[in-house]
């Protein structure tokens, strides 16, 4: 069993029971700091870096990536098209006439559906 060791912060605050290293380790960092002080210090400073991250993508940041995704393929597939046609191939599928919808409709603005 790992030996414990109590940590006296300060002595109008609570008393935190930690293992003997912990101990060590906050004596070798504080500096000039109190045990106590050091301890308020470490807690504040990781629960504002993980208020301050971000681990996720808003809303209006995902709508532009789509739209603008949508414009890189829409103006990918006019290139390859204009550079076929212009190469006077005519197309052998019937096929091309439903991806020509397709990249057309890429075009068009949707409509919005909010999910609730």
């Amino acid at each position: 069993m790992a030996q414990r060791r109590t940590l006296i912060l300060d002595e109008d605050d609570l008393i935190l029971v930690v293992e003997k290293e912990v101990v060590k380790q906050v004596d070798e960092n504080r500096g000039e700091m109190t045990r106590s002080e050091f301890v308020n210090f470490l807690i504040q400073s990781q629960l504002k870096e993980c208020h301050n991250s971000r681990n996720y993508v808003e809303k209006e940041e995902f709508h532009q990536f789509a739209q603008e995704m949508k414009e890189l393929l829409r103006n990918f597939f006019e290139f390859f098209l204009s550079y076929g046609l212009t190469m006077r191939e005519q197309p052998q599928d019937n096929g091309f006439a439903e991806f020509i919808q397709k990249v057309q409709a890429l075009d068009s603005p949707e409509e919005e559906n909010e999910a609730p």
